[in-house]
């Protein structure tokens, strides 16, 4: 396993309907590495935000998609998904306050 450092863990964040509307129970829905895990999640969400607090560390593991191009068949890149909730206690996390 890759050493994966804090700050390359969180890709960027995850920005649809769905995850919007979770914003209001402090759920937050990211891309991470791919050989991140859960314990390396929380610190890097915690580490990164400061006064957030996590609760609960969801992930999901994306396969890449078929694509083709002309005779060329490929897929696309894999991905890992992750699902934050945050404490109640905990403040909010600043890059969605203005969305």
């Amino acid at each position: 396993m890759a050493n994966v450092q804090y700050y390359d863990v969180i890709l960027k964040p995850v920005v649809t309907e769905k995850s919007m509307e979770a914003m209001g129970d402090k759920t937050y829905t990211f891309l991470v590495h791919t050989e991140a895990n859960k314990t390396q999640i929380k610190e890097a969400v915690e580490k990164m935000f400061d006064g957030v607090k996590v609760k609960r560390v969801n992930t999901m593991n994306l396969d890449g998609k078929k694509k083709r191009r002309g005779l060329v068949v490929g897929r696309t890149a894999q991905r890992k998904k992750a699902i934050v909730t945050l404490t109640e206690d905990s403040k909010d996390i600043e890059i969605f306050t203005g969305l």
